[in-house]
């Protein structure tokens, strides 16, 4: 066959020489070489079309037609949804419209457009001008021929920076673009169809799950009702039946004593004894006096059933009304918005705030609904045969559209959260955010000096459960720092057992204070406004330095260094027993008494004892290094926090668990350093307060968040 040839020549060249624009280009072709390169499927060999063999445009820029990728799609995807392109193997992933939702292939279907143009020579033309095809500008969206255009596309100067083809090819590209527009706006309001199908079928779940429940409820009231219902008909049953008894055997002895006189009264006619006519005269006397008794029924027929001698029924009417809820929501989960809040601290419960708003935007102000989270590690590492391991979450409903959601991240790293309602993702998910090791103090109080603010040797400090009023001992100035839980102050104490500058350790007792004065060798106990209570002392002591109080028994613990052991003595200072002896213990830096009434002793290590003083366990995270424990607490869930100080400056908080010890963890107070860090205490709102001695340039108290994992002080 003669090749058959085309001169593709853009028309602009020979019509627009005034405008300056880019036009000639001309090439020679052959027709089926054309054909068979650009316009025919690489795989079926078929001409496209735009039908059955429709040229569709892979991720890989490969054109495939349409009956091909279905063909390969039914028989390659299985579960994967993907499938590999039959020229360069590329792995191509299927959109959820199907391979009919690829899209089309632009440049294949403009040559199409092309030669079946080029032979039906079909050319748009100007109205006006009738042999003048008609142009496209695309920078002014305007449509003209060569000899009707106007204003810039006139003027040489500017015409080159306008960009003008033939309006034919501007009609086929906008159509494309509109198909392609149409074909994705149809595909999302496919997935939109979709997932409204999918929550229809839900509600269909929810409802049958709900009938189900209103049933089984219904179904064992019923139970109940029938239950009672036969319990009543077997007390009336019984108690007619008891009474039936009584009057039955009674009329049976009445028929009874009924046929006797009938007996003594039979062939009395013919009797002409006067003497046996006398005795059954005589027998039938008594026989009348017990018929005498016989006349009135021994048990009587009252029975009834009373309903209304209490208000079961007006309660049962009541409860009845009450019972059951149907409980719907308007929150609108992609509207919905999540917020950590706080510093996310490796080792220490996190929060995130979820914030519930309905259709509207409006907020929400009830809870109820269904929240589900998943926080995991973000891996870095794309090599990783590793799968992330989600964080375990607790959520709290506050009952007025916001939820909590509580977890601990157990190391620094960068992490992701995802939070759903009705199983339906909120907005902005999933929620990127970082995870530090450091936990830095939330607040600083107290500069060195004898002021209101100031201290001089801060050493121990105690917390009142019931009201949470902070007591320093503030031994260089001999007197009691009292602050609120915002460490604010509120007033000194002084008392005579605070003299010398001597006193080392404080704590809270039912009546009020104590403390322990190791020159003196005095524990003294005084109330909240300075006035002692009592004082007394023990002839053993050598270098009393702490003081603890166990309130179950009132029993008062004190740490003596000079004797290596701990002396416990009851309410009225009596010795009681003693924990431990010489060489027991390595100068004893605090004691302290735990939620059951062991006895916690701190120097090298961490000593737990019986209430009694038997030994139980040594408990501490790591103590490789050489350094010792200053003051030690522990909290209401059985948790020991200890400052503990080590060579080289390296000073922290250590949190150990004696259950768990996945647990513990350490505060390090990177942005205000421990220097001396002495006597702690904890809070009811999951912070621990902390006394420094070597604060410089001032010494201080700081409160540092100690909330570990999913427990709340």
């Amino acid at each position: 066959m003669e090749p058959l040839r085309y001169t593709i020549q853009t028309r602009l060249g020979e019509r627009m020489v005034s405008m300056n624009s880019t036009l000639v280009e001309t090439v020679s072709i052959n027709y089926e070489d054309f054909n068979e390169s650009f316009l025919t499927c690489g795989t079926c060999l078929c001409v496209y079309d735009g039908n059955e063999h429709t040229p569709k445009l892979l991720q890989c820029s490969h054109t495939v037609c349409l009956h091909c990728l279905t063909r390969i799609a039914a028989n390659h995807t299985r579960d994967t949804n993907s499938f590999r392109c039959p020229i360069c193997r590329e792995l191509i992933n299927i959109p959820r419209g199907g391979v009919s939702a690829l899209p089309p292939s632009f440049l294949v279907n403009q040559l199409l457009d092309l030669m079946s143009r080029q032979r039906r020579e079909v050319i748009p033309k100007c109205s006006v001008h009738i042999n003048q095809e008609l142009l496209f500008c695309e920078t002014c969206d305007t449509v003209f021929c060569t000899l009707c255009t106007g204003g810039s596309h006139n003027d040489g100067t500017n015409s080159c920076e306008h960009t003008i083809i033939p309006f034919s090819i501007a009609i086929k590209r906008m159509s494309e673009i509109l198909l392609y527009k149409a074909n994705e706006c149809i595909s999302k309001l496919t997935q939109a169809q979709e997932g409204v199908a999918r929550e229809l079928q839900r509600l269909d779940a929810a409802r049958d799950a709900c009938l189900d429940k209103v049933n089984l409820t219904f179904q064992k009231i019923q139970a109940m009702i029938d239950k009672r219902k036969q319990e009543m008909v077997d007390a009336v049953q019984a108690a007619a039946a008891e009474k039936r008894k009584v009057l039955e055997e009674q009329h049976s002895l009445i028929e009874s004593e009924k046929n006797k006189v009938e007996q003594e009264c039979q062939g009395l006619q013919y009797q002409v004894e006067v003497r046996n006519i006398t005795q059954r005269i005589e027998s039938l006397s008594e026989k009348l006096d017990t018929a005498s008794t016989l006349g009135e029924p021994r048990e009587n027929a009252f029975l009834t059933c009373d309903f209304n001698h209490n208000e079961s029924i007006q309660n049962i009417e009541k409860s009845m009304a009450e019972l059951g809820k149907v409980r719907t929501s308007t929150t609108f989960p992609s509207l919905c918005t999540a917020k950590l809040t706080g510093n996310t601290i490796a080792g220490i419960e996190s929060t995130a705030s979820l914030s519930t708003v309905d259709y509207h935007g409006e907020p929400r102000r009830s809870g109820g609904d269904p929240i589900t989270a998943e926080v995991l590690p973000v891996t870095t590492n794309a090599t990783s045969d590793e799968t992330p391991i989600s964080l375990p979450v607790r959520i709290t409903d506050s009952d007025d559209g916001i939820y909590k959601i509580h977890f601990r991240a157990p190391k620094a790293g960068r992490y992701g959260i995802t939070v759903s309602v009705f199983d339906r993702l909120i907005k902005d998910m999933p929620l990127y955010f970082d995870v530090t090791e450091h936990n830095n103090p939330v607040q600083v109080y107290g500069t060195r000096g004898s002021g209101k603010d100031e201290f001089m040797q801060p050493v121990g400090v105690a917390i009142d459960d019931t009201d949470q009023l902070v007591y320093v001992l503030d031994t260089g100035n001999s007197r009691i720092k009292v602050l609120t839980p915002e460490l604010e102050f509120v007033k000194h104490i002084t008392n005579e057992g605070l003299n010398g500058r001597s006193c080392t350790g404080i704590a809270v007792s039912s009546n009020g204070l104590v403390i322990v004065n190791w020159r003196t060798k005095a524990i003294t106990e005084m109330d909240t406004s300075g006035e002692t209570l009592k004082t007394f002392t023990y002839n053993a002591f050598q270098e009393p330095i702490d003081v603890a109080v166990d309130k179950n028994y009132g029993h008062i613990l004190v740490a003596d260094n000079g004797m290596s052991c701990v002396y416990v003595f009851d309410s009225e200072g009596k010795i009681l027993f003693q924990v431990g002896k010489k060489g027991t213990f390595k100068l004893i830096s605090s004691v302290t008494v735990g939620p059951t009434g062991e006895i916690i002793v701190a120097d090298t290590r961490i000593r737990i004892f019986s209430g009694k003083g038997d030994f139980i366990e040594v408990i501490s995270d790591e103590t490789r290094g050489k350094g010792r424990y200053g003051g030690v607490i522990v909290d209401t869930e059985n948790r020991i926090l200890a400052s503990r100080s080590e060579q080289r400056g390296k000073n922290y908080l250590h949190i150990l668990s004696r259950v768990d010890s996945k647990i513990n963890n350490v505060i390090d107070s990177n942005e205000s350093k421990l220097k001396r860090p002495s006597g702690i205490a904890v809070t009811s709102d999951n912070h621990v307060i902390v006394v420094d001695l070597g604060a410089r340039p001032t010494a201080c108290i700081s409160s540092t968040s100690c909330d570990i994992f999913s427990i709340h002080y």
